[in-house]
């Protein structure tokens, strides 16, 4: 496997508060690979050392071979980033946005014309390139978005959170334009709070908490490695009048028996063995079973499974 980025030891601190420890991580090139985590666990800041937007506290991060410290201007000539908030200006036409982020490339010229015309037509707005961008959907702003990353061409392309708050064609025209990219050999950085997204996309998913990486690996790698051989969720519904004690004891059977969560009267397990066990678990801790439903474990389940299901906003 040829790494087009390369992290290793790769840290960031803020005063006492270590953001992100120490990441080691390949990325391959023409590769799709997923980063997750829930807020706070440094995917962000991970996102900006690889961008050279901040400087690491220790370790390096190499893109294409260059160092994105030591050799930044080739690190980022190498690199497109999408972020999550728009980076665009509703004033200007979608051809003088890119005149304008073409200018921060050094393009210009039949260049920059090639490029221009090369990355409207991936954003599929080729037709609309001279109306002003305040007229525009959410979902031609997030496309618009996309093609100012796109104008250089970029090696690797880090898109954070690039679906949020589109339509579903858009969200189609995205998906298809990073597959296609991918085919032409640009390697995609991913990110999304979209479970199913990833699972769609990406070869291969890092899940970030705590600002270390605690899984990674290719989607039915997750699975497999949660969820054991039956790769199955069992919901259990809980019946009669039953107090928290009551469903705090048939958690904790059932959590002897594989990754348990509650959700008001309802459990979830990602069992390790059989789901007669858990069954089993959950009337001996003395509670009536009304309903029970299984289906295939998903990278939700492996994402909460590796990062609590506790809401936290840090």
């Amino acid at each position: 496997m040829t790494a087009l980025l390369e992290l290793r030891g790769l840290g960031k601190d803020y005063g006492a508060r270590a953001a992100v420890a120490a990441l080691d991580l390949d990325v391959a090139e023409g590769e799709i690979f997923g980063l997750l985590g829930p807020n706070g666990a440094g995917k962000t800041t991970t996102i900006s050392m690889i961008a050279g937007v901040v400087a690491p506290s220790r370790g390096h991060a190499r893109v294409a071979g260059h160092d994105v410290v030591t050799a930044a201007f080739a690190a980022r000539a190498a690199t497109g980033v999408v972020p999550q908030d728009l980076a665009i200006y509703d004033e200007l036409t979608p051809r003088e946005n890119l005149d304008f982020f073409g200018a921060l490339y050094g393009l210009s010229g039949a260049t920059l014309r090639e490029r221009q015309a090369w990355a409207l037509g991936v954003a599929g707005l080729a037709d609309r390139a001279d109306e002003p961008t305040k007229t525009f959907s959410g979902g031609m702003k997030r496309r618009l978005n996309l093609a100012a990353g796109l104008l250089h061409r970029p090696r690797l392309l880090v898109l954070d959170e690039p679906t949020v708050g589109v339509d579903p064609q858009s969200r189609k025209h995205i998906f298809d334009t990073i597959r296609a990219l991918r085919a032409d050999g640009m390697t995609v950085l991913y990110t999304s709070h979209y479970m199913e997204e990833v699972q769609a996309l990406c070869d291969r998913v890092a899940i970030m908490d705590g600002g270390r990486i605690v899984a990674h690996g290719t989607i039915p790698e997750l699975l497999a490695g949660r969820a054991g051989a039956a790769a199955l969720v069992v919901e259990i519904e809980l019946a009669g009048v039953v107090g928290d004690d009551a469903i705090g004891a048939a958690l904790a059977a059932a959590a002897a028996h594989g990754e348990a969560a509650r959700d008001g009267r309802t459990l979830r397990i990602t069992p390790v063995a059989s789901v007669g066990a858990v069954i089993a678990a959950v009337e001996g801790a003395g509670v009536a079973i009304a309903a029970l439903r299984t289906h295939a474990a998903d990278l939700e389940a492996v994402f909460l499974a590796h990062t609590g299901h506790s809401l936290r906003d840090g």
